[in-house]
């Protein structure tokens, strides 16, 4: 039995409420449950109750057992003086305010109904299945699941606003930098985030503004930020980057003493530190103002065209600087943009306009609806339970219900767990 529960019977009146009475006999009529509170303090506020023909109005406690209540010490919290009602699932002793008033109780185990009761220890009695409700989901109306995932979606969106809020406050309020300290982190990919977002941290974006005409100061200043440059390598395009990197270094005052060593263990060639860090000096060198450009465009297709960079021409015959490979053109694909809109466009897009107080969620699901579902294990499995991903609003919502509810037993707080609850 998990307190959640408890609110869930008490939040949707799941109990017979013709005839309730608290432990000492005296009738008990809801006017209204109150509201829910999912912070500190009362479990609801502003409940009105008549208890004994007396009209209350105050708030009301939940908890498994009445000994609860000595065991958070809310008799010593004056915060729990207008609790008019003690509602419990087991009464095992008496309760009191700060003031040694005694709080009305009522115990829910008599009055709460068999189905909604059933269908609880149903989705929680699950043992060895990746989500509790694996064998039922299938059964929940397509419509709920949509619109669900759709609120979980901006759900995540406002978690990755708030980190992008930090980033904005160690970059001087500016857009600009933040955004390249995002797509750096990105074109990282999960391998190399934490690095490449390390060697962003190092360089000051006004430094960046200042080489923007120069594709080749720009890789020396990100290979040589990386740490990608100490090599013994005759290449005279390697030679080259060393010496601009080193004026660059002086000219800047530069160091890379706290940056994270880039991994090249167990990535495909095209995702090669050195690949990646190329493509987004070509991106820098091609576009002086990058985050203006993406809040002025808001379909797909520009957003390809706008990304549609590849390599300096060294790279097509190279994925390291040591090692030459057969010719290709190492463009970003239309792969890697759809998850750099997936995981730094559209949510610094949705964090400006918050910022602005502007509404762009009509704009934002566009767009998303308009990106190919994201392909790992997790949208796989909710995939072959209901197909429900078709593209990347679905396959975000997927995650996010996956990671902060399913994960975490918060059936009572899904939309999906409701539906079959209220069964």
């Amino acid at each position: 039995m998990q307190e959640d529960f408890l609110h869930y019977v008490w939040q949707h009146k799941k109990f017979d409420a013709s005839n309730l009475k608290t432990t000492d006999a005296e009738p008990v009529s809801i006017v209204s449950v109150g509201q829910h509170n999912s912070n500190s303090g009362p479990d609801f506020f502003n409940a009105q109750l008549k208890i004994d023909d007396q009209l209350w109005a105050g708030n009301v406690e939940i908890h498994i057992k009445s000994s609860d209540w000595f065991l958070h010490n809310h008799e010593q919290d004056k915060t729990y003086d207008n609790v008019i009602l003690h509602v419990v699932w087991e009464h095992d002793t008496n309760i009191y305010r700060k003031n040694n008033t005694a709080i009305p109780t009522l115990e829910l185990k008599d009055y709460t109904f068999t189905s909604a009761l059933n269908n609880y220890n149903k989705l929680f009695s699950k043992k060895n299945h990746w989500i509790n409700c694996e064998n039922e989901f299938e059964s929940v109306d397509g419509f709920i699941i949509q619109n669900w995932l759709e609120r979980l979606y901006f759900e995540r969106l406002e978690r990755k606003s708030e980190d992008i809020n930090q980033l904005l406050k160690t970059s001087k309020n500016d857009w600009e930098a933040v955004l390249f300290k995002m797509l750096a982190k990105n074109f990282g990919l999960k391998v190399n985030a934490d690095a490449f977002l390390s060697m962003a941290n190092t360089v000051d974006f006004s430094i960046i503004r200042k080489l923007q005409n120069s594709q080749t100061s720009l890789e020396a200043l990100f290979f040589g930020q990386a740490d990608l440059l100490n090599a013994d390598v005759e290449d005279a395009y390697f030679q080259n980057l060393v010496k601009e990197y080193q004026f660059l270094k002086q000219k800047f005052t530069l160091n890379n003493n706290n940056v994270t060593s880039v991994q090249f263990f167990r990535l495909r060639p095209p995702n090669f530190p050195t690949v990646r860090l190329s493509q987004l000096a070509s991106l820098y060198h091609k576009e002086q103002n990058l985050f203006s450009k993406l809040n002025t465009i808001n379909n797909i297709e520009d957003f390809y065209t706008l990304f549609s960079v590849q390599t300096s021409a060294f790279w097509d015959s190279h994925y390291t600087f040591d090692k030459v490979s057969k010719t290709s053109k190492k463009q970003l694909t239309k792969t890697f943009i759809d998850l750099l809109m997936i995981n730094t466009i559209i949510p610094i897009k949705f964090a400006y306009a918050k910022y602005q107080g502007k509404q762009v969620e009509a704009d934002i699901v566009k767009l998303m609806q308009h990106i190919s579902s994201e392909n790992n294990s997790v949208i796989e499995k909710f995939n072959a339970l209901k197909k429900v991903s078709t593209s990347a609003l679905q396959s975000q919502g997927l995650l996010q219900l996956k990671n902060e509810y399913c994960s975490k037993n918060k059936c009572l707080q899904c939309a999906v767990g409701n539906t079959l609850l209220n069964k």
